[in-house]
């Protein structure tokens, strides 16, 4: 009896070294950039994932500013809609206004025209975390409405959900931001309220579980 040849079929398909995430935000009071270094401790505990910062291009005048008492912004750098097309998987740190995302935000969104129409964000994976002035101004609807945009970009939304900070979530003795759509935090109506410590759990859990999946589906 003759033995038959092994026939080794080695795959072509590309192994990352590692997952690129970007998180990017924008912040007049330092609420959701707070919210921010959170959610980047998350992201961080992978090994397998290398996280960026960014924020979005300020659109108001410094005079504008100083009147509304909006402290400096942090030395973060500027994203462009360029910036992303490096990216595997992006975090959207989204104040609300009026229940939607703050004209900052749409200004840099708008711009991405040229790569909408040549599908550049494809396939990359995209979630929210969103600040508000209070419990009912757009914990929800500011994530929602993202959506739309998100959408039309072809990005892969990847929702919070329960599982991973059930308690957190549903804790009731505390006041505080979050939800199945993303991590959040409540910033009353004068700013004055800081980010609590199940708020910046709530953001290390969301990046956490980000990483997590946006390693599954590019590395495996």
């Amino acid at each position: 009896q003759v033995d038959k040849p092994r026939i080794i079929v080695q795959s072509k398909r590309k192994i990352k070294m590692s997952v690129k995430v970007a998180v990017v935000y924008y912040s007049t009071w330092g609420h959701i950039a707070t919210l921010a270094q959170s959610v980047v401790e998350g992201l961080k505990k992978n090994p397998d994932v290398t996280v960026d910062v960014y924020q979005v291009q300020e659109t108001l005048s410094d005079e504008i500013l100083t009147k509304m008492h909006a402290p400096p912004k942090a030395d973060v750098p500027i994203v462009t809609p360029d910036t992303l097309l490096a990216y595997d998987g992006v975090i959207f740190g989204i104040p609300t206004r009026y229940g939607n995302m703050p004209a900052q935000f749409k200004t840099f969104f708008d711009a991405t025209g040229r790569i909408w129409q040549t599908g550049g964000y494809q396939g990359k994976m995209a979630a929210i975390f969103q600040s508000t002035a209070s419990l009912g101004g757009g914990q929800e609807t500011t994530a929602l409405t993202t959506l739309t945009v998100l959408t039309h970009l072809g990005m892969i939304w990847v929702p919070f959900g329960y599982a991973n900070s059930f308690a957190d979530q549903t804790n009731l003795n505390e006041v505080h931001g979050g939800s199945a759509y993303g991590a959040g935090t409540l910033a009353g109506g004068d700013g004055s309220r800081q980010v609590s410590d199940l708020e910046k759990r709530l953001g290390v859990s969301q990046g956490e579980y980000f990483a997590k999946t946006v390693v599954k589906h590019f590395k495996h």
